[in-house]
C-alpha cells in the first residue's frame, strides 16, 4: 500500500495511503483528551473511526488492547500496517460502525466520526468524502454513537468524542444524557475553515449554520462516563 508518511512528534509517525483520512486538527486535539485518560496495562480501547490508526497507535503505546474499526478496507489496512511498522498490537477490523464490538465492554471509546454538514442528506456511497459528510445537519454518525455507546462501556468508562459546533453541541450532550452517559464539553478550539468547509460557505450559510463572513469552527470534545 504506498503512500505518504507523515509525522506528528517524536514516535508519532502514520503511512498515509491514498483515500485515507489523515490525522488534522480534530485528530490532533482527541489525542490531547486521550492523555489525560487514565489508560495503562490492560486498559481496553475501542478506536472508532480509526482511519489510519492514528489514535489507537496512541493508546497502544500507553499499553491498552486497542480494537481499531473502520468501514474501509483501506483504513484498516492501513492501521494494521501502522501497527505493525510501529510495533504495536492493535486489532483493526472492517465493520459498520459500533457493530464489530457488539457483546463486548470497553474502559474507552474514542471516536472522530464524520461531521461535516453536506447537501446530500444520506451519507456518500464511496470516495474520501466518507470520512466527513455526515447528513444536512451532521449528525448521521453522531447520533448513532451516542445512542450506541453506553452498551459498550463498562462502569466507569468513557467516550471521548470529537465534533464540530456547527453539528450542535447541546444536541450531543442531551442525547448521551438520555442514553445514560452525562456529558460535558472539556476542550474548545477555533480553527479556520478547510477546504471542504470553504467550499460550501453559501450552502452553511444559507441553511443558518454560520454568520456571514464567518471563516472558522469550533472544534469540541465531548467526554461521557456510564456511572453504573
Amino acid at each position: 500500500m504506498p503512500g505518504l508518511i507523515s509525522t506528528y512528534g517524536p514516535g508519532d509517525r502514520v503511512m498515509l495511503p491514498r483515500g485515507v483520512y489523515r490525522p488534522q486538527g480534530d485528530t490532533l486535539l482527541l489525542r490531547e483528551a486521550l492523555e489525560r485518560e487514565r489508560v495503562g496495562n490492560g486498559t481496553t480501547v475501542l478506536d472508532v473511526g480509526t482511519g489510519s490508526g492514528f489514535l489507537a497507535l496512541a493508546a497502544a503505546r500507553r499499553g491498552a488492547w486497542v480494537t481499531a474499526v473502520d468501514r474501509t478496507r483501506r483504513s484498516v489496512l492501513a492501521t494494521r500496517l501502522n501497527a505493525a511498522l510501529a510495533g504495536l498490537r492493535v486489532e483493526a477490523v472492517r465493520g459498520d460502525l459500533l457493530a464489530p464490538a457488539v457483546g463486548r465492554r470497553f474502559d474507552l471509546i474514542l471516536s472522530n466520526p464524520p461531521y461535516v454538514p453536506a447537501p446530500d442528506a444520506g451519507p456518500p456511497p464511496r470516495g474520501p468524502a466518507r470520512a466527513w459528510d455526515a447528513g444536512h445537519d451532521g449528525r448521521l454518525i453522531i447520533d448513532r454513537l451516542c445512542d450506541g455507546a453506553a452498551g459498550l462501556l463498562r462502569p466507569g468508562g468513557a467516550l471521548l468524542l470529537v465534533h464540530s459546533a456547527l453539528c450542535g453541541v447541546p444536541a450531543t450532550l442531551e442525547r448521551l444524557e438520555r442514553a445514560g452517559l452525562p456529558a460535558e464539553v472539556t476542550d474548545r478550539r477555533t480553527v479556520p475553515f478547510g477546504p471542504v468547509l470553504a467550499s460550501r460557505r453559501r450552502w452553511l450559510l444559507d441553511r443558518g449554520l454560520i454568520a456571514p463572513g464567518a471563516d472558522t469552527e469550533e472544534l469540541v470534545i465531548i467526554r461521557a462516563e456510564r456511572v453504573g
